[in-house]
C-alpha cells in the first residue's frame, strides 16, 4: 500500500490525533530557522480538547491518506463529505455537476513556454504535477477530494483558535492614502505593492499568470503572498466581500516557508467570516488531483529558470457561482453565491499584487520578502511578476485590462513597476527586500 492508508473504520485516524494531542503536553519544535516555540503556547486540557473538536469538524473521515514527502498528509475525502457543505447557508445545496460557462476569448500561452533572450519560463502543461504529494504518483479515487490535514501543533501557532485560518482585520488610514487609491485593507502591519482597477465598473471576474518564489520570513506570525482579489462592498464599513487566490508563504499557517496554493473568502471585511483554503465552510471543491493548501515546486530562481502559475476566477453566468481556475481551464472549485452579499451580484474592483505582513518584532522593519525579494526595477529572472492582466465582463468574457493604477505604501521596502506590450499585454514586477538602509 505504500504511502496510502486504508480508514475503513475510521479508528486508525482518530489514534493519530490522540497520539498528537499526548506529544504536545511537552513538545516544542523548530523549522527553517524560525523560532515556532514561543508560539506553541502551553494548552490546558480544555483548550486542547476545543481544538480537538474542531479539528474533527474539518478533518472529515478520508477514503485513503497519502503522505507527501513535505510532510503533508493528504486526505481524500468523499466529495459529500468535504467542509463546504457544513455552512448554514449550504445545508440544501447541491455541488454543480454541470461545469460552468467558460469566459469567453481565453488569451492563449505560447508566451509560457519560452522568451527570447531570456531565462526559459516554464509552465506546468498538468497543474497537479507541481504539488509535492503527487511525486510518488498517488492519486484521490473518484469521487473524491484531496484536502491537507490540519495538525494541534497548526491551530497552536494562530493567536487563537477564532483565529485559525483566518487574516488579520485592519484598514489603511485613509487620511495617509492617496484620494485616488483603492481601500485596500491594511493596518496591524499589513503592506502591500499592488495594481487595482477603478471602482466605478463592474467586474464578473479576473485571470493573470503570477510568478513564483519562495521569500525568505522574518517572522513566524508574518506571511508574504501574491494574489488575485475580487472586491464588492465598504471598507469602512463591516461589510466588504472578498474571494483572493494565489501563492503564499505562511510559517504560522503551514509550519513551514514553502510556497502554497491558497484561496481566501469573507463577506463581513475580515472579522468573523470566512477562511483560508478549506479550513472552515465555504469553499466547495470539485478536483481531485488539485490540493488548496498544498506546496508548490519547483519555485523561480534568480537569473535562472522562471515557474509561473495561471489563476482565472469568474462568476458562472447560469447559477452565479464563483469559479477558480487553474492553467488551461482546470477547474478547481467554487464560493457558491449563497455565501455572498455584495459579491452575489458582480464585483465592483479587482486587485492583482503582494502582500506581506509587517510585525516590527525587533522595533524596525521586517526582513519578510515580497516576491522574489528584488525591486520590480531589476526586471525578468530577478524580480517577481504579474502578467496577462484581463477582467471577465458581463458578457462573460475576457478582455486584457488597460489602465490600471498602482500603490505602495513603503516604496523604499516594497514597490511596483507597471507596464504593456505584446507578449505579456497588461503586467508589472513589483516586490522588495524589506528590511534595508532606505527601509528602517
Amino acid at each position: 500500500m505504500g504511502n496510502i492508508v486504508a480508514n475503513k473504520n475510521g479508528v486508525l485516524y482518530l489514534l493519530l490525533h490522540l497520539l498528537l494531542l499526548c506529544f504536545l503536553v511537552v513538545g516544542e519544535f523548530d523549522l527553517s530557522g524560525l523560532n515556532y516555540t514561543k508560539f506553541i503556547r502551553q494548552a490546558s486540557r480544555l483548550r486542547l480538547e476545543r481544538i480537538q473538536k474542531h479539528l474533527e469538524k474539518i478533518n472529515k473521515p478520508p477514503l485513503i491518506t497519502i503522505q507527501s514527502p513535505d510532510g503533508d498528509i493528504i486526505d481524500c475525502v468523499h466529495k459529500r463529505k468535504q467542509p463546504a457543505l457544513d455552512h448554514p447557508l449550504l445545508k440544501n445545496h447541491k455541488i454543480q455537476k454541470v461545469p460552468p460557462e467558460m469566459p469567453k476569448r481565453l488569451i492563449q500561452e505560447e508566451v509560457r513556454n519560452s522568451m527570447s533572450n531570456e531565462a526559459t519560463i516554464k509552465g506546468t502543461p498538468r497543474q497537479w504535477q507541481w504539488q509535492m504529494w503527487h511525486s510518488n504518483g498517488t492519486r484521490c479515487p473518484k469521487g473524491t477530494v484531496p484536502i491537507r490535514r490540519s495538525s494541534v501543533h497548526d491551530v497552536l501557532r494562530a493567536k487563537s483558535l477564532f483565529h485559525f485560518g483566518k487574516k488579520q482585520p485592519g484598514f489603511i488610514n485613509p487620511a495617509r492614502r492617496r484620494a485616488d487609491a483603492p481601500d485596500i485593507v491594511s493596518g496591524n502591519g499589513h503592506e502591500h505593492a499592488i495594481a487595482y482597477t477603478g471602482t466605478t465598473q463592474e467586474f464578473y471576474g479576473a485571470r493573470a499568470t503570477i510568478n513564483v518564489w519562495d521569500p525568505s520570513i522574518e517572522e513566524v506570525n508574518e506571511f508574504s503572498l501574491s494574489q488575485i482579489w475580487i472586491l464588492s462592498g465598504s471598507f469602512d464599513g463591516s461589510d466588504l466581500n472578498s474571494i483572493e487566490a494565489g501563492w503564499q508563504v505562511s510559517p504560522e499557517l503551514y509550519g513551514d516557508n514553502r510556497p502554497r496554493l491558497f484561496t481566501y473568502w469573507t463577506t463581513d471585511s475580515y472579522e468573523a467570516t470566512g477562511c483560508y483554503n478549506l479550513l472552515c465552510a465555504g469553499f466547495v471543491q470539485t478536483n481531485s488531483r488539485i490540493a488548496i493548501g498544498a506546496s508548490i515546486s519547483p519555485v523561480s530562481q534568480y537569473t535562472a529558470n522562471q515557474y509561473d502559475i495561471t489563476i482565472l476566477i469568474w462568476k458562472d453566468p447560469k447559477l452565479g457561482n464563483w469559479w477558480m481556475g487553474l492553467g488551461d481551464n482546470t477547474l478547481i472549485g467554487y464560493w457558491p453565491a449563497e455565501l455572498f452579499t455584495h459579491l452575489a451580484d458582480r464585483a465592483t474592483m479587482v486587485e492583482w499584487g503582494g502582500e506581506v505582513v509587517n510585525s516590527r518584532a525587533n522595533g524596525q522593519h521586517t526582513s519578510t520578502q515580497m516576491g522574489s525579494g528584488h525591486f520590480p526595477e531589476d526586471g525578468f529572472g530577478k524580480s517577481s511578476y504579474f502578467r496577462n492582466l484581463e477582467v471577465v465582463d458581463a458578457d462573460n468574457s475576457l478582455s486584457s485590462v488597460r489602465g490600471i493604477s498602482t500603490l505602495a505604501e513603503k516604496t523604499n521596502c516594497y514597490n511596483i513597476r507597471s507596464s504593456y506590450n505584446k507578449e505579456w499585454g497588461t503586467f508589472f514586477y513589483y516586490g522588495g527586500p524589506g528590511n534595508n538602509p532606505r527601509c528602517p
